[in-house]
């Protein structure tokens, strides 16, 4: 009998080696058989598809830009009933196996090569940031947590309850999974009911008060599932993807009294080709926008659609004046407290969470110290790595600057550093910033300032964050599971100060204010979003103002981030717009 269960455990490992392999040598032939109609932005030719006018014209009943989040499930549900072009500047995540896997999640953020799935950014506010440039976006290379919005934010955005209600699910069954509760999580679970964080809610994808276990999409196995899996629900026919597509600006007919249409839009491919997309003459065709927080703002702008003195100081031709492109900016700032451990911990990324009514959230993450592979590279919100740039000051805070710091970083010793993070975030921050072009290339990153902490209420969170976090730590379920002894919270404040990465000069030896210690170590987590705010770019049917046929499907709307973690509510968004645009066109027809 002993020996049969050891052959099955032989066979289900042999199996599970053989996929793993499979899906990252195979991942070519795999997508191209399940997404026959993913290409490379060079094959795009006006008489390959959907020709619906009178010459060898191709014209598209949608054009969506950027298959992230939102756009891969608005493509998907879209293409049901109408032909769709789905232009995406990265490559597919598929055989990427830095996207794939749980454990290579600090690596994807660290690879910043051109063509990385992760474009680093650095806020002017001196924060390392990161967008996605992949199919799929966010969803690639994020710390994978799932959550739903609570209903007041669903009734503030003034969303269809029973939409919405429908269009979750249509995600998550696809792409959610519950996950194996880690030993840290576990542990970080009870020590949250310990401080009061309670009640306890268990696994759930509502955004309720108390401690609860959310939602991932990373399977059992700790494979990663994306946006890109949504495609999986289109219709084939109506569809064409083209990756490495880089759309550089949408084309208008700006006919005298007339408001600007949006008729198609530039992109160029991955050999730097020029080409053209075109909507059809049908007057519910539409350019939809979902390039994300900052894309789509700067976008707006280089098609000539933002600020007046903006778009002049760049010699841009001014479609339409709106003087709120770009404004708005809000990030939800984050605060890490390290927590050392004698022993090696099983990584993992975010599993539990307390929501407390103190407007703070209180989440954690551990195994992902320093290890012979990532040592020389830096990991944003959770990296271990010592060493600051805090001799530089902030207005030598440059893209020179920064290359430097991390290869001085390189020579720097291998530390023991295992364990985790507690990490707290500011629910809702009051204090907002800006987006500004710095140049006319869609490859360059705009300038984006969030003012962190510009608020005194956001400074005043952080702190109680910052003291819920250090009685989670030091409870006794914590230091139980850590075999640490009780650290002071100076002593944990001033190892997570050299611990944590970003350019904003350090007060290593100020640790007892943990007012400075907020402004100090903020970070990421990359729930950015605003600069096309709806009753100011865009109207509650996220239809640009001033424009006909244009519309933004994405978190650059959004006043607030929903819920702990908005990827859910992005996903969600993404299929309730699809659904909601067919049935105010086609009615019962839709079939959706």
């Amino acid at each position: 009998m002993a020996a049969f269960v050891g052959a099955v455990k032989l066979f289900i490992s042999l199996v599970l080696w053989l996929n793993t392999l499979s899906s990252i040598q195979g991942a070519r032939d795999f997508y191209e058989f399940r997404y026959p109609f993913i290409k490379r932005a060079s094959s795009f030719s006006s008489s390959s598809s959907f020709s619906s006018s009178s010459n060898d014209e191709v014209t598209y009943d949608y054009i969506i830009v950027g298959g992230g989040t939102a756009g891969c499930p608005l493509a998907a549900t879209l293409s049901q009933n109408f032909s769709v072009l789905l232009l995406e500047r990265g490559g597919v995540p598929f055989s990427n196996a830095n996207v794939s896997f749980l454990r290579n999640f600090h690596i994807a953020l660290a690879d910043t090569s051109p063509t990385s799935a992760s474009q680093p950014f650095v806020s002017t506010d001196g924060v390392i940031n990161a967008r996605a440039r992949v199919l799929g976006g966010g969803t690639c290379i994020n710390a994978g947590f799932y959550t739903r919005a609570n209903s007041d934010f669903i009734r503030r955005v003034g969303w269809d309850a029973r939409l919405v209600n429908e269009s979750y699910p249509w995600v998550e069954k696809q792409i959610v999974h519950q996950p194996k509760l880690a030993p840290w999580q576990d542990a970080f679970k009870d020590s949250l009911l310990d401080v009061g964080v309670s009640p306890y809610n268990g696994f759930t994808y509502d955004h309720i008060y108390g401690t609860k276990v959310g939602g991932t999409i990373f399977d059992r196995f700790g494979r990663r599932h994306t946006a890109a899996e949504l495609l999986a629900s289109a219709n084939p026919k109506m569809l064409t993807v083209l990756v490495y597509a880089t759309v550089q600006k949408v084309l208008f007919d700006k006919s005298a009294g007339k408001r600007p249409k949006a008729m198609g839009v530039m992109f160029k491919d991955e050999n730097g080709n020029q080409h053209q997309a075109f909507l059809t003459n049908n007057r519910r065709s539409e350019v939809i926008l979902s390039c994300g927080a900052i894309g789509t703002p700067q976008l707006l702008m280089l098609s000539g659609i933002g600020p007046k003195a903006e778009l002049q100081r760049l010699n841009i031709s001014m479609v339409l004046h709106n003087e709120f492109v770009g404004k708005g900016m809000a990030d939800n700032p984050m605060n890490s407290v390290f927590v050392p451990m004698t022993r090696s911990v099983e990584q993992s990324l975010i599993q539990t969470v307390g929501i407390t009514k103190m407007g703070v959230y209180i989440e954690a993450s551990s195994g992902f110290g320093q290890s012979q592979d990532s040592i020389h590279c830096h990991h944003g919100l959770l990296s271990a790595e010592i060493g600051q740039l805090s001799t530089v000051p902030p207005k030598q805070r440059t893209r020179q600057a920064i290359e430097e710091f991390i290869k001085r970083k390189r020579d720097l010793p291998r530390e023991a550093f295992k364990g985790g993070f507690i990490l707290e975030k500011i629910a809702m921050p009051l204090s907002t910033g800006h987006l500004n072009l710095i140049n006319t290339n869609i490859d360059n990153n705009p300038s984006v300032t969030f003012n962190y902490f510009g608020h005194p209420r956001d400074l005043r969170r952080c702190v109680n964050g910052i003291r819920m976090a250090a009685k989670v730590i030091q409870s006794d379920r914590f230091t139980n599971f850590t075999k640490c002894d009780k650290p002071t919270v100076e002593r944990l404040l001033n190892m997570s100060v050299k611990a944590n990465i970003n350019l904003i000069p350090k007060h290593t030896n100020d640790t007892k204010s943990l007012e400075q210690f907020c402004k100090d170590t903020v970070i990421t987590i990359w729930h950015y979003h605003g600069g096309c705010h709806v009753g100011k770019v865009v109207d509650p049917n996220h239809k640009v103002l001033g424009t006909r046929r244009l519309r933004i499907v994405d978190g650059s709307t959004f006043s607030e981030s929903p819920g702990t973690n908005p990827q859910g509510t992005v996903l969600m968004m993404g299929r309730y717009m699809g659904v909601k645009i067919l049935r105010r066109r086609l009615g019962k027809a839709a079939g959706v």
